[in-house]
């Protein structure tokens, strides 16, 4: 049985919209149910290039916060929140990290020398290209941290202390042997 031209045409016309109309319901769904990934960058402070150099940032939430090729000479972030920040390419030496946490942040080509460290949380975090000469990191966390191996070598020389928040010893999160 052939079906008249008429119809034919009708039949096609009707798959079309109705494929033309899941298309369009399948993308307001998607569009209606989505929700914002990058909520957190709403409150982000970004401190790129800038002279930070002895100021006090101690106890404040910089969560996710941006220090890219900050000078940081002296500064104080005893006790902050810097989980997620940016610090890359940031000179910090004799600066005040203690009980500080960096988990997650990206802190590559770092210069931390002379600085204080104890007790701060660096698990996660990416620490490559970074120094850490004459950094006092008792307690210190480096749990599942990126490090260049020479330089961990380096800081289990001095290792010790146990993080008082994560309850891991410097030396085992740093794999020493």
């Amino acid at each position: 049985m052939v079906l008249p031209f008429p119809t034919i045409i009708k039949s096609i016309w009707l798959r079309l919209l109705t494929v033309i109309l899941t298309v369009i319901l399948a993308f307001l769904w998607v569009m209606l149910s989505a929700t914002p990934v990058a909520v957190a960058q709403e409150k982000t402070v970004n401190y790129t290039k800038t002279n930070l150099q002895n100021r006090d940032f101690s106890n404040t939430d910089l969560e996710g916060a941006v220090f890219a090729a900050a000078e940081m000479k002296g500064i104080n972030f005893q006790n902050s929140n810097l989980n997620l920040a940016i610090m890359t390419q940031g000179i910090m030496p004799e600066a005040n990290l203690e009980g500080a946490s960096l988990a997650g942040a990206l802190v590559d080509s770092v210069v931390f020398n002379k600085a204080n460290l104890k007790n701060a949380i660096f698990t996660a975090a990416i620490m490559v290209d970074t120094s850490f000469a004459d950094a006092d990191i008792t307690g210190a966390d480096f749990t599942d941290a990126i490090i260049d191996r020479y330089e961990v070598k380096r800081l289990c020389q001095r290792a010790e202390g146990v993080n008082p928040v994560t309850k891991v010893a410097t030396k085992d999160s740093l794999d020493c042997n």
